[in-house]
C-alpha cells in the first residue's frame, strides 16, 4: 500500500516550482531587507529548525552574514534582545501554529525587530501576524515528516539569504536551486529500490546514529529528531561529523548503524576518517554521498539527499509495521 506521506515526496517538486512561482518577488523584498541588518535570527523547532541549521552552515562556508539559529523557547527567553535593533527574525513553521516559535514571533514584534514568517499554512497566526510573510505552497500535508514543507522552506531560506549575500557564486548557485525540482524528480525515481532494500535489512535495528558536515549537519538532525524518531519510531542520535571522536567513538562497535552523509565539503575530510574508523570496528556503516545521486552544487546537497532518506525512512517504517506518516504523542496542530 501507498501511505499519505507516498503521494507527498512526489509532490515536492511541484512545490517548490509554484513556491517560486508565487513567493519570489517577496523573498527579493526580503533579501534587500536583510542586506541593511546587524543581525540575522532563525528561530524554527523540529524539522523546521533543521533547515536554519543548514543555510547558516553553507553561510558561515561562503558569506559574512552574521546568523543566530535559536529554537523557539530559546529566543523566547534570549534577555539580549533590545527594541527597536537593528535585526531580522526570519521564523520557519509547518503549522504556522507552533506554539514555541509562534510565542518568539510576537515577543520579536514586541521589540519592534522585522519578523519573516515561512509556513505552510496561509491562514496561520504566523503568517497573520509577521510584517513579512511567505507561503511555501505545498498545499495541505498531512505525514508527520513534512516532506514539501522542509524542502520548500529549505528552498526559501537560501534564496533570501544567498540572494542578500557576499558570495561571489551566488547568482550561478541560485540559478542551479531554480532547476532543482527536475533532478529532485530524478532522484525521486532512482532511488526508492536502494533504499527500500536497504530499510529491510536494517528494520530490527532500534537506534541509528547520524552524521554530517556543514549544511548536512542539518539534515543528519532532521534524519535522527524528525525522520527516525518520529517517522520510523526508532532511537536516533545526530552528531557533527567532527565529534565521531567526542563520545560516540565509544559506542560505535561491530553492527550499530551509523549513518554518513558525505558531500566532500572541506570538513568532509573528518567524515571521511569516521568512516574508515567505523569499517575498522565493523559497524553498520551507511554512507550517502551526494555524487552517487546528482551532479549539483555540493551547497545544495540537502535538498538532494533527503530524498533517499525519505524512501529509507518511509520503508523502514512500513517493515515495522508503522505509518510513517503517523503521531503517536506529538502535540502540534494536525490538519484535519
Amino acid at each position: 500500500m501507498n501511505y499519505k506521506m507516498y503521494y507527498e515526496m512526489m509532490e515536492q517538486p511541484d512545490s517548490i516550482r509554484k513556491t517560486f512561482d508565487m513567493e519570489l518577488l517577496k523573498m527579493e523584498e526580503i533579501s534587500s531587507k536583510v542586506e541593511t541588518v546587524d543581525n540575522i535570527y532563525l528561530i524554527g523547532c523540529g524539522s523546521s529548525i533543521s533547515t536554519c541549521y543548514s543555510i547558516r552552515e553553507a553561510l558561515r562556508m561562503t558569506s559574512n552574514l552574521d546568523i543566530e539559529v535559536f529554537t523557539g523557547y530559546e529566543f523566547f527567553y534570549n534577555k539580549k534582545l533590545n527594541k527597536n535593533e537593528n535585526s531580522i527574525a526570519i521564523f520557519t513553521s509547518q503549522s504556522g501554529e507552533t506554539a514555541d516559535t509562534l510565542a518568539s514571533l510576537r515577543r520579536a514584534n514586541e521589540n519592534e525587530i522585522h519578523t519573516v514568517a515561512i509556513s505552510n499554512e496561509e491562514d496561520s497566526s504566523m503568517i497573520h501576524e509577521a510584517k513579512s510573510p511567505i507561503i511555501t505552497r505545498g498545499g495541505r500535508e498531512t505525514a508527520i515528516l513534512g516532506t514539501k514543507t522542509y524542502i520548500t522552506q529549505l528552498a526559501c531560506l537560501y534564496q533570501i539569504l544567498f540572494k542578500a549575500s557576499d558570495y561571489d557564486k551566488k547568482d550561478e548557485l541560485l540559478e542551479e536551486l531554480h532547476n532543482l525540482p527536475n533532478i529532485i524528480e530524478d532522484v525521486l525515481k532512482s532511488s526508492e529500490d536502494e533504499n527500500k532494500k536497504l530499510a529491510k535489512g536494517l528494520k530490527d535495528e532500534e537506534i541509528f546514529y547520524c552524521l554530517g558536515s556543514g549544511p548536512n549537519f542539518g539534515l543528519a538532525f532532521k534524519l535522527a529528531m524528525t525522520m527516525i524518531m518520529e517517522g520510523a519510531i526508532k532511537h536516533a542520535c545526530p552528531l557533527f561529523s567532527a565529534e565521531f571522536r567526542h563520545g560516540l567513538i565509544e559506542r560505535a562497535e561491530k553492527d550499530v548503524p551509523i549513518i554518513f552523509l558525505d558531500s566532500n565539503f572541506d570538513s568532509d575530510e573528518i567524515t571521511k576518517k569516521a568512516i574508515d574508523f567505523s569499517n575498522k570496528l565493523e559497524a553498520k556503516t551507511i554512507v550517502y554521498n551526494l555524487k552517487d545521486y546528482a551532479n549539483v552544487d555540493k551547497l545544495l546537497s540537502p535538498f538532494i539527499l533527503v530524498i533517499p532518506l525519505e524512501w529509507f525512512i518511509y520503508y523502514l517504517a512500513h517493515y515495522n509495521n508503522e505509518d510513517p506518516g503517523s503521531t503517536r504523542h506529538i502535540g502540534k496542530v494536525r490538519y484535519e
